[in-house]
């Protein structure tokens, strides 16, 4: 939960300026101008001063957090038990399902922060502060208005998870073989995940915007919001900003889950699992490697050398990980040496 949550906070706040220019440009407002990325971006910073791609983040920072850490964590929590039902490895189904279940818990976190955040990213934004936004549109609209684009944000954010999780998982088999730590192809994975399920759900992304923002007039419900699009723009009017938010999802969600594995892999869960995956093959191929100089090279005093230990039980070494732990226990006798280590060595493990 913890990894989760600094991935969380991390990949908003650094892509949040582009999130902004992504907002502006879904605009279906008859004064909204438009523009290119670039032009847009440096339009808001001419005319409304240099901070202004970065209003409401702290609106983004209050719901990445704990949306987050509940994200990631209920997707590890249901894809493992659902891997141990099927009794699969992979399975692209385990990981849609598993993206499903982590977007429902994310989306009732993140909803009123979307909000609040795209409120105050429009232009001519009535709101002075993020407080000043909450207090306003809960006097004025209802405490419902914080949820009025609920079921859209779930109609986009369902399938968009459920693609972006089952394609991660499908580069990580093809970049990632081994499944250890590798930033490079958790950052490739992430990124070509996040640009294709953003392309996928754009339009639905541009009725979640104008839900959120009724900058033409009441517009309730999904239903509602897809006529009054295509009414106002055409069937183009959909894919508004879709270049935007392609450029926003790529980097965020390479950034989320490199950042995501970092710490998963810092507080020693993949270390654990490193540990266990690589140390037995390296101890059995130095022990192969030293029984074949020995038996090749017996004219040579240090290849017939044998290491004699004194009896000893060495400390046990136990982690703890998400779900499991590990305890090891190795036992030397007086006899033992490299030559014959499959009879002199114990090697004691418990997994609950």
């Amino acid at each position: 939960m913890t990894a989760g949550a600094i991935a969380g906070v991390m990949e908003h706040c650094i892509m949040y300026p582009l999130d902004s220019v992504k907002t502006r440009m879904q605009s279906l407002a008859p004064t909204a101008v438009r523009e290119g990325i670039s032009d847009t971006f440096f339009r808001m910073i001419r005319t409304e001063g240099i901070l202004r791609p970065v209003r409401g983040m702290s609106a983004m920072v209050v719901g990445a957090g704990p949306s987050h850490a509940l994200y990631f964590s209920s997707y590890e929590y249901v894809k493992d038990n659902l891997k141990n039902a099927c009794h699969t490895k992979y399975h692209v189904a385990v990981h849609g399902v598993s993206g499903c279940i982590a977007t429902l818990l994310h989306d009732a976190i993140m909803t009123p922060a979307e909000v609040v955040k795209q409120r105050m990213q429009m232009l001519n934004s009535p709101y002075k502060t993020v407080m000043h936004c909450i207090i306003k549109v809960r006097k004025t609209e209802g405490f419902s208005a914080f949820y009025r684009s609920y079921t859209t944000q779930l109609t986009m954010n369902v399938p968009f998870q459920s693609i972006h999780f089952m394609v991660y998982e499908f580069m990580q088999k093809l970049t990632n073989k081994e499944g250890i730590y590798n930033p490079a192809a958790h950052m490739l994975s992430g990124a070509i995940a996040g640009a294709f399920a953003a392309a996928v759900t754009t339009p639905l992304d541009v009725c979640k915007t104008l839900l959120n923002t009724q900058q033409v007039g009441a517009t309730n419900g999904l239903l509602q919001a897809i006529k009054k699009v295509y009414r106002i723009g055409g069937s183009k009017a959909y894919f508004r900003g879709i270049q935007a938010r392609v450029w926003y999802q790529m980097p965020s969600t390479a950034i989320c889950w490199s950042t995501y594995e970092f710490f998963k892999y810092l507080l020693g869960v993949t270390r654990l699992e490193d540990s266990v995956r690589i140390t037995t093959p390296v101890l059995a191929d130095a022990d192969t490697n030293k029984y074949d100089q020995n038996s090749t090279s017996s004219s040579s005093s240090s290849n017939s050398e044998k290491l004699a230990l004194k009896p000893r039980e060495l400390p046990a070494m136990s982690s703890t990980g998400l779900y499991s732990s590990l305890t090891f226990n190795t036992m030397h006798t007086q006899d033992s040496s490299f030559t014959r280590r499959k009879d002199s060595v114990i090697l004691d493990i418990t997994h609950t």
